[in-house]
């Protein structure tokens, strides 16, 4: 317990300052011009339209989503237009990016893998599944294969503590992973073929391997709502 602690400790600590220097190593050192599509601005006048003129700032964060899902990845200049749209300063865009571990920085491959190693995948064999990834497809964390069919990456909680260890592929959760069936999921990927996600184990979600053990009846008070 001390040493996952020490751990997470060092992972924090060891976080870069946001200062130049480490905006410039963030991307790719190609500056490459950015703008949206014109289908894209009329996306981007929808998202603008939800909020009130005088708080465009809070469409930032779906800004990032479209412009990332045009390109691949958030490039600086995207960040530049981001600013100049919602009428703030660029470190306002940056710091929201830096933020969120769902942007990324460069290209990545046709499937993102985001490694949980966070407390409680950690003491259900995080370690063992971030090695297996590794070993398998012959990266390491933050990189590519050479097919530009995956990219590793390792991510703070995903909020399926009960399920642990997880892993999430392309948005999909993959939970209660053994080395087996980590190995399986990437044999279907590489065939094009999108596993199923969830629970890899017996279980039906997080309930115990033997079925419910509490709250087995309905509950006795009254329901305020019909739609509850």
């Amino acid at each position: 317990m001390l040493a996952l602690c020490q751990k997470t400790i060092s992972k924090i600590v060891s976080t870069p300052v946001c200062n130049k220097s480490f905006f410039t190593s963030l991307f790719e050192k190609e500056k490459t011009p950015f703008d949206y599509t014109q289908d894209n601005y009329q996306k981007v006048d929808n998202i603008l339209s939800k909020y009130p003129i005088e708080h465009k700032k809070s469409a930032i964060i779906p800004l990032l989503h479209l412009a990332q899902d045009q390109e691949g990845f958030v490039q600086e200049s995207a960040m530049v237009k981001i600013a100049s749209i919602v009428s703030c300063p660029v470190s306002k865009v940056f710091e929201t990016f830096t933020f969120y571990s769902m942007f990324r920085s460069k290209p990545v491959g046709d499937h993102v893998i985001e490694v949980c190693t966070n407390l409680s995948c950690q003491l259900r064999g995080a370690d063992q599944i971030l090695k297996a990834i590794q070993d398998k497809l012959g990266i390491k964390i933050g990189e590519t294969t050479k097919d530009k069919k995956f990219t590793l990456l390792e991510v703070e909680c995903q909020g399926a503590c009960a399920t642990a260890p997880v892993v999430v592929i392309d948005g999909n959760y993959y939970e209660d992973l053994e080395v087996k069936s980590i190995h399986s999921i990437l044999r279907d990927f590489a065939r094009d073929v999108v596993p199923k996600s969830g629970t890899q184990s017996q279980r039906k979600g997080p309930e115990p391997l033997g079925g419910k053990t509490t709250l087995k009846t309905e509950p006795w008070a009254q329901k305020i709502r019909e739609d509850l």
